[in-house]
């Protein structure tokens, strides 16, 4: 019988709540505590998720090969007056080759990778939070595990209480020191999972940047080539 059955075990001989509600009314610290860490968890993701379904939703290849015709054809002023029709970072990198590149190949070079060395880090930004985070609501559900199982041991050994009084201590100590674990498990499982799918993305987007940086750079550089 684990701790859990042992708290409904002991609470339904002596009447005692053993609910998550009575344990927060019971010591609230701990488990308010992770709430809180769980509501910026949320926060972190929600935001990350529609940060990256939303910037990059763009068709890189497709808008690429678009910038290429007009490039090809000359028309680098109409190629930047596509870059300009939203603030899409794919868009942004672009642009800041075709506004250079009248110019020499370290320019364009220069202005490619200072934007993107601007790009790259916001699409991971505040995702490496999420460790930190599942380490955290890990460690403040031990301490409230522990802090619920010595105010179960304390009331056991207290003398002057009669044996309904004690069922009672021990079934809100046990529930109290379960329901921290599990919330704080909860939240560093949860943290893991949506770490590996948004660093995953990140990468697959840095990825992407960098790919477009260079092709810029090469189709740049090649049409501004002088043919003899």
């Amino acid at each position: 019988m684990n701790l859990l059955m042992l708290a409904a075990a002991a609470a339904s001989s002596g009447g005692t709540d053993v609910s998550f509600t009575a344990a927060m009314k019971e010591n609230p610290v701990f488990l308010a505590g992770n709430l809180v860490v769980s509501a910026i968890v949320l926060t972190i993701v929600v935001e990350r998720f529609i940060f990256q379904m939303t910037k990059y939703r763009v068709n890189s290849k497709e808008f690429f090969a678009q910038v290429k015709k007009l490039v090809a054809a000359g028309n680098i002023d109409r190629a930047i007056k596509l870059c300009e029709a939203s603030d899409f970072p794919i868009l942004q990198l672009v642009k800041s080759g075709l506004t250079h590149a009248n110019k020499g190949e370290s320019e364009i070079d220069a202005a490619l990778s200072e934007k993107l060395s601007e790009l790259k880090p916001a699409a991971e930004k505040r995702i490496g939070a999420l460790w930190s985070l599942a380490n955290i609501a890990t460690l403040i559900g031990l301490l409230g595990t522990v802090s619920g199982l010595i105010g179960t041991f304390a009331a056991v050994g207290r003398p002057g209480l009669s044996a309904a009084d004690k069922q009672r201590l021990l079934s809100l100590g046990i529930a109290e020191a379960m329901y921290n674990t599990a919330l704080g498990l909860g939240i560093a499982v949860f943290c893991m999972i949506t770490h590996v799918l948004l660093h995953t993305r990140a990468k697959n987007i840095q990825h992407d940047l960098e790919s477009i940086t260079e092709r810029t750079f090469n189709l740049l550089t090649i049409t501004n080539k002088p043919n003899y």
